[in-house]
């Protein structure tokens, strides 16, 4: 920036003014350029992945849930069941002999809807395990990408203290968090 014949600028338009003073040779500049560029494409792919997990955790938690519903609303039949059973059984035990008959059929009837019940109530429960289980392995991979993406930045980071800095001891940091980064990213993508 140019005020009252004074000229001022900061370390990266002294970057800029230099690859074209020397016609971009700079093989420093260009090594970190470039490893920058496959690095952030890499990146971007790596947090497209960690948001698709993360949704996917959130849909499967959401049908745990729906599935927990449903095998509460159907312990609550069986318990409503329960109920008129407890009725049917001391009904059995006040009336008189010619009408016991009816109150036994009703009880064993009972029973069996209640055993009907029960099976439909532990299989909505077995299937919202699922789902949770399915939600957490998705959520661990979630993180794997997740990692993985912000390993990736930190090298970007890197990259650009080392190119303002001229430090080749950054750029080696720079590949390294990197190669972290990727590594990381093979861990999401075989699940581990």
């Amino acid at each position: 920036m140019s005020g009252g014949g004074f000229h001022v600028h900061g370390p990266h338009d002294h970057e800029i003014e230099h690859a074209a003073e020397h016609g971009g040779k700079d093989g420093f500049a260009g090594t970190i350029a470039l490893a920058t560029a496959i690095i952030a494409t890499i990146g971007a792919l790596f947090a497209y992945e960690a948001g698709h997990t993360q949704a996917q955790a959130g849909l499967y938690k959401n049908n745990a849930a729906i599935k927990k519903t449903e095998a509460s609303n159907q312990w609550n039949y069986y318990q409503a069941k329960s109920s008129k059973q407890n009725m049917a059984e001391l009904a059995l035990a006040v009336v008189p002999e010619n009408k016991k008959d009816a109150y036994t059929q009703e009880i064993d009837r009972y029973k069996k809807e209640k055993s009907d019940i029960k099976a439909v109530a532990e299989k909505f429960e077995a299937e919202s395990k699922n789902w949770d289980e399915q939600s957490d392995k998705m959520m661990h991979q979630h993180h794997r990408w997740a990692q993985a993406t912000t390993a990736l930045q930190i090298a970007i980071a890197l990259a650009a203290i080392a190119l303002l800095t001229r430090r080749r001891w950054l750029e080696y940091g720079m590949f390294g968090v990197a190669a972290l980064g990727v590594v990381l990213g093979v861990l999401a993508f075989m699940h581990i």
